[in-house]
């Protein structure tokens, strides 16, 4: 009988030594196969799924059926499919070094918009300037459920549906048997991939209508063009903003329930803080704090008080301490980490951690006693930071006040109201003293502003929208976030001093090539000649007010954003480019981003708890990648939402005039931006019958070849609104007036 292999330490072997018993394999390996050329049993099958599946999304492994092997091998890319309107796409590649790679309609096969698929190189396109694939094979799908609209109601036959979203061109057939089958809705590898309690028991079948809006589970496919389908639950009417918020969370992914585990967790957590919770934590009850948020606001992550000193100021900022009541890696870490962050909407939040914590036991109410981590900055007459420190805390907010009130009361004067503030009067004046130096010196280091209204819409009692208009801000809203961006910075310097690590918020420097392309634009008409050397937050903010008031101060500010790169979260201190920060991190909003409950975990092991668990350098890369996706799908998703209720709200205003602006331009046409409400539409050059149109790309206008007539970013012209469509998600307009000589630009 021979010896029993004697297993290594699984934690030992490294993603690296994966890859090179794929390099040295000449056949596709399983999961067994891995196993025992690393040296594992059975028993580490946990530990190797989880190294396999590392590579699969680092793109450099594939899986094909139960085997593995490496992507190169294969001479196949793998990455994300997006489809364009017309039909083609781009696949972006896992390897962040790599190009996209043009697919043609043809080569799609059955891949949709949003699925991971592995692509083989087939030439070139452009001239050679970029790779043309064909998909070979779709890894995963990107939506396993999606909203559909019914085309042909229930008769004889079958409901016919088109999916809402028009980058997925294809039918589902949903039978009348399949429309009332139970049972949980799972993936290919028995996953749920829709909350078993949210699906609908029963189906009328007979009462569903053309427009409805349905939510299905896909499944076999008929033909290139057809799939059959299965509802999970009738959403409604498709006009109901509520089914238009259920069909942008299910386009996104975005989580609508929480699984059980996570609830019972949330569930047997108590309501209040108990004495236990207060040992070891400065108490802080005796400091007025107070939190400063929107009327609506249920989830309260921070509390600012401010003090004068001898020499100065001194700022508090008590935040939320959730890392108190979630562990690392237990369900509730799990769920958040998925979530990366709460998603909001017109009329509904998807909360990053059930309500019993985000409203509750986390929420810095007022008049409870709560668990808090707290910086407090010390601050020079002139509203620079000197010294700061950080303690875990138990605080009693001594009020909930609303930016209206801190505006009306502190920056407006009015008297009502400052005097509704009793006590809290004078210390609110000193936020707005301290607020407005520290956000002077922002500015004066080169912090970039770009001055674009955030729309707000506005409902009825019906729940219908009424108006859609500039979300009101003001300074009250600038003392809050002043004193955020203050303790950011001050978390982020001490932890790269303590050399534990960050989770760095990272803003990057502009694209250079759109910058270079800004420049010529703006030599082009006479802003500026030269690209600044070197390219620095006050050389950018310094041409922004070159342009202030002139004609070409829209498309400075327009072009010089569209060049900047996207913030992101990360281990590496890249500095912020936007904010002019040469170190920065996100602490202050625990309960809404993951980010900030890493950054909280980190903190308290530099304070010395030596019970907290954090992530490595690693993981927190891994972590950082995760939740700079999520934050993308939150902003995806409330534009599409904006755009969505846009559309059902000029509906009835067809055939009426707008006045409005230029926002962008492309070969086929224009977007306008309208004065009399936040909308916009797009006048296509197919319309403009008086002559025929080209576009200028290095003057960033459209001319016309016989008339000279002009359009250019920033252009104020006068359009008629002539067809909307939820469908495609645009607003069609066409031009009434404002054209102008394009000589006069040149």
């Amino acid at each position: 009988m021979g010896k029993k292999r004697k297993a290594k330490n699984p934690g030992m072997i490294k993603p690296h030594e994966a890859m090179n018993v794929f390099k040295k394999s000449r056949n596709p390996l399983s999961l067994g196969d891995l196993e025992k050329r690393l040296g594992l049993t059975k028993r580490h099958r946990k530990f190797v799924k989880n190294i396999l599946k590392d590579l699969v999304r680092d793109g450099k492994i594939i899986k094909i059926g139960s085997v593995y092997d490496l992507v190169e091998k294969m001479n196949m890319v793998t990455g994300k499919l997006q489809v364009q309107r017309s039909g083609a796409a781009f696949l972006l590649p896992d390897d962040q070094n790599r190009k996209d790679i043009y697919i043609h309609t043809k080569n799609l096969s059955d891949a949709w918009h949003g699925d991971r698929v592995a692509v083989a190189i087939t030439g070139s396109h452009w001239g050679g300037k970029r790779e043309e694939g064909r998909v070979v094979r779709v890894l995963e799908r990107g939506k396993q459920v999606f909203p559909v609209r019914v085309i042909r109601p229930s008769g004889a036959t079958a409901l016919l549906c088109h999916p809402t979203d028009p980058k997925l061109d294809f039918g589902i057939v949903v039978e009348p048997g399949e429309a009332v089958k139970g049972g949980p809705a799972q993936d290919q590898n028995g996953e749920e991939i829709y909350p078993a309690e949210q699906i609908d028991a029963e189906v009328d079948y007979t009462r569903i209508s053309k427009g409805d809006i349905l939510l299905v589970a896909p499944g076999e496919q008929i033909n290139p063009s057809l799939w059959e389908g299965r509802i999970l639950k009738v959403l409604g009417e498709e006009d109901d903003v509520t089914v238009q918020e259920s069909i942008v969370k299910a386009n996104h992914g975005i989580s609508t329930a929480f699984p059980p585990k996570v609830l019972a967790v949330a569930e047997a957590l108590p309501d209040e803080p108990g004495e236990d919770d207060f040992a070891e934590r400065e108490d802080m009850r005796g400091i007025p704090f107070v939190t400063i948020d929107g009327e609506t606001a249920k989830d309260f992550d921070d509390a600012v008080f401010v003090e004068k000193t001898d020499d100065g100021y001194r700022l508090r900022v008590a935040i939320a301490d959730v890392s108190h009541y979630v562990a690392m890696q237990s369900p509730l870490d799990r769920e958040a980490l998925k979530r990366g962050n709460s998603y909001y909407f017109p009329k509904s939040v998807e909360p990053m951690f059930p309500e019993a914590l985000s409203n509750g036991l986390c929420s810095l109410n007022p008049d409870v006693n709560r668990l808090a981590m707290t910086a407090t900055i010390e601050f020079d007459k002139s509203g620079a930071p000197v010294r700061s420190s950080f303690a875990p805390a138990v605080i009693r907010s001594h009020a909930r006040l609303t930016y209206t009130q801190v505006y009306k009361g502190v920056i407006l004067g009015e008297k009502e109201e400052q005097q509704s503030f009793g006590d809290f009067l004078p210390m609110l004046q000193l936020c707005e003293e301290l607020a407005r130096k520290i956000n002077t010196r922002r500015k004066d280091r080169g912090s970039l502003e770009f001055d674009l209204p955030e729309p707000e819409i506005i409902f009825n009692s019906q729940g219908r929208t009424v108006d859609i208009r500039p979300r009101s801000r003001n300074f009250a809203h600038q003392i809050v976030e002043e004193f955020m961006i203050a303790a950011n910075e001050a978390v982020a310097e001490f932890l790269t001093e303590k050399e534990l690590g960050c989770l760095y918020r990272v803003h990057p420097g502009p694209d250079s090539e759109k910058l270079t392309n800004l420049f010529k634009v703006l030599r082009k008409i006479g802003i500026s000649k030269q690209i600044p050397d070197p390219v620095t937050p006050q050389t950018l903010q310094a041409v922004i007010k070159d342009s202030e008031g002139s004609d070409q101060e829209y498309l400075v500010s327009r072009l010089l954003l569209r060049s900047m790169k996207q913030a992101k979260y990360g281990p590496v201190n890249e500095g912020h480019f936007g904010l002019a920060s040469e170190c920065y991190c996100h602490f202050t909003s625990p309960i809404r981003r993951y980010a900030d409950l890493v950054v909280h975990r980190l903190l308290k092991v530099a304070l010395g708890d030596e019970h907290q668990a954090i992530p490595g350098h690693k993981q927190l890369g891994r972590i950082g990648d995760s939740i700079s996706g999520t934050e993308r799908v939150a902003m995806e998703a409330e534009r599409e939402i904006l755009k969505r209720l846009t559309i059902i709200f000029l509906k009835d205003k067809i055939g009426e005039e707008f006045h409005g602006v230029i926002s962008s331009i492309a070969e086929f046409g224009f977007w306008v931006e309208f004065q009399e409400v936040m909308a916009e539409g797009m006048v296509r050059l197919a319309s403009l019958e008086d002559d025929y149109y080209t576009f200028w790309a290095d003057r960033q206008m459209i001319v016309g070849e016989r008339t000279g007539n002009a359009f250019r970013l920033g252009q104020k012209i006068t359009v008629r609104l002539e067809s909307v469509s939820l469908e495609m998600l645009e607003a069609n307009l066409s031009l009434v007036s404002g054209a102008e000589d394009y000589k006069k630009f040149v």
